[in-house]
């Protein structure tokens, strides 16, 4: 009897040993993704385009400027598909600009409209695209040290794409949207998070595969 309590006792322990390495593992693999580097002052907050998940970047960077940590914010949207080009062509017009929404939110909460630069990015289908368009744009306007506000699980990707391919050109800092419902601590928990996550370790094996064959 004894021998079994015993026998019990050490599979508890062995159990709640397992919950908390697996824990510890997922965490740690969460918070692999998230990288922070916000300066006392840069040219401007660039918002990585989005979808729903744009307006706490948007909330950061508008932060950033009411700080005066960013003098102005860069904005950019107007993405394009095939599709998209052919109803335009047979006479379709949006009813609105591409940037009213961003816009809009910008200047509600506080941000200057002549703060605020739009680049129309059409052909900017990921990560590595939309840097290389907003990028250029941002050199030829003569910045140097910028801020990329996106999500906490963006953070790191953007950071290492935008940092080498504007090294020597374009001072890169990352500041990711608290507002942003990722938490690398209970990740797991959530279909959404699990998502973004599975996704996200999928983009770093997509980058550096095809630098494989650069």
């Amino acid at each position: 009897m004894i021998f079994d309590l015993r026998k019990i006792f050490l599979v508890i322990l062995l159990l709640a040993f397992l919950v908390v390495i697996h824990e510890k593992i997922l965490t740690g693999i969460g918070s692999l993704l998230v990288v922070q580097d916000i300066p006392p002052k840069a040219e401007a907050a660039v918002v990585l385009y989005t979808g729903v998940d744009i307006y706490p970047r948007l909330i950061e960077a508008a932060n950033l400027y009411k700080q005066a940590k960013a003098e102005k914010i860069v904005i950019n949207g107007n993405r394009k598909t095939a599709v998209l080009r052919s109803l335009e062509n047979s006479g379709y017009a949006p009813p609105c600009k591409w940037y009213a929404e961003e816009l809009g939110v910008l200047t509600h909460l506080g941000v200057a409209m002549d703060h605020i630069i739009a680049i129309s990015a059409e052909d900017a289908y990921d990560t590595i695209s939309e840097a290389k368009i907003v990028g250029e744009i941002l050199i030829n306007n003569g910045m140097t040290d910028v801020i990329i506000s996106t999500s906490k699980y963006h953070s790191r990707r953007a950071h290492h794409i935008w940092s080498r391919m504007y090294k020597g050109k374009l001072s890169i800092h990352v500041a990711p949207a608290p507002d942003d419902p990722f938490t690398p601590e209970a990740w797991w928990k959530n279909g959404r998070q699990i998502r973004w996550v599975l996704s996200e370790y999928g983009a770093w094996v997509y980058y550096f595969w095809m630098k494989l064959f650069d």
